[in-house]
Formats: structure tokens, sequence, C-alpha cells
């Protein structure tokens, strides 16, 4: 280990989807555990991927399992691929506690497949078809 720590901007534990954070990438996704439905984030991410070409979901803590659950449905689907992933420990200072805590910290680059467009205008079409027999 290099004992990598980097220091976190005012983010809440767990962060939120927050598209923009002082000098972070457009393309980043701060996932939490607790605040949106899995599925907001992961059409999010199918957005991201779309204007970006690629999407980076970061995670603190009990969050992980959700990024991690997130990139997997979208690998799983075949619209993204795996391009990095990185674990550091961040370290936060607890308010209540008065000393700083340290936190495990994900972070996966996913990138779109090559079929990516396709499927994304397939989902786009059954979904509108769906529309259609409602409105019948």
């Amino acid at each position: 280990m290099s004992g990598d720590k980097a220091a976190v901007v005012a983010v809440p534990a767990g962060g939120d989807a927050q598209q923009k954070r002082a000098g972070g990438p457009e393309n980043r996704i701060q996932v939490s555990s607790s605040k949106k439905p899995l599925f907001f984030y992961v059409n999010l991410a199918k957005k991201y991927m779309q204007q970006h070409g690629d999407v980076e979901l970061s995670a603190l803590g009990l969050a992980i399992s959700t990024v991690v659950t997130i990139a997997e449905i979208l690998k799983n689907n075949g619209l993204a691929v795996e391009k990095k992933i990185r674990t550091s420990t961040v370290e936060i200072s607890d308010e209540m506690r008065g000393r700083p805590i340290q936190k495990a910290k994900i972070e996966i680059v996913l990138g779109k497949t090559e079929n990516f467009d396709e499927l994304m205008a397939a989902s786009a079409g059954e979904a509108t078809a769906g529309d259609d027999e409602e409105q019948s």
C-alpha cells in the first residue's frame, strides 16, 4: 500500500448525484446508498456515457456496494466496459466526534461498448412502443 489518501471537498458522507464538483470532471457521479433509487444512477450513467463516452462512478463507505451494483448492471446489459477501478482511503472531519475519520472510497470508470448506441436505440424504441400501446 502506498498510503494513498485524498482530501474530500465538503461532500456529505456517501455523496450524492452531484454532477460537477469543485475541479471535478463533468462525467462524475457521486453515488449515495440512500438518497436516490438505484436505477436513478443507472439511467444517469447511461446519459453521461451518451454525452461523454464514459462515466466515473464514485462512492464512499456504505455506498461502495451501490456503485459496484450499478457498474455490474451496465456491464451485464452490454452497455459498458470497465476502464479503471481505483480504491483509496479518505479522511473526513466528523463534526459530531470532533476528529477526522477514515472512509473507504471507490472510483469506477466505465466506457461505452461498441454496440452501446444500438442497444440504447433499441431500448428507446421499446419504451416508445410501450407508450403507444398504453394510449390505444
